[in-house]
């Protein structure tokens, strides 16, 4: 059973950031992920960032997707290769599955957020109770 991975990764202006997404194709599910740059990137850094960084980027979900028949014919690859140069910014999958990765980031957070609450609200209230059985101590 052959099994292929593609990624691809876009790099494009959104004020006042340079922001790239990595897309990765295993299959028929699409993973994406997107990193903010800051200055823009030479090709040196992009490709020691890949290097060192790669496997440490959280991707989002997969989420499944159509595979395309990919055209043999040359002329279409380079033609398709400019038109895609021509578009900046990302797929409409690949939005989706990065809104899908921030809504379930944003839920994770919350959780989080309350957890924390609610551990200091019950420190708090112990401080509290050990505080009251010491001024009770000596009577």
């Amino acid at each position: 059973m052959e099994r292929s991975v593609e990624s691809k990764l876009t790099i494009y202006f959104e004020e006042p950031f340079w922001v790239g997404v990595f897309e990765e194709l295993d299959g028929d599910k699409l993973s994406v992920c997107r990193m903010m740059f800051g200055a823009e990137p030479t090709d040196a850094e992009i490709y020691d960032f890949i290097l060192k960084h790669y496997y440490h980027l959280r991707f989002s979900a997969p989420v499944k997707t159509e595979i395309k028949q990919k055209a043999d014919n040359p002329k279409r690859r380079q033609r398709n290769a400019r038109k895609q140069l021509k578009t900046p910014g990302i797929g409409t999958k690949s939005q989706q599955a990065l809104q899908k990765q921030y809504e379930e980031n944003k839920t994770e957070c919350k959780i989080k957020n309350r957890e924390q609450r609610e551990a200091e609200k019950q420190r708090q209230f112990e401080l509290k109770q050990l505080k009251r059985k010491e001024k009770h101590r000596g009577h």
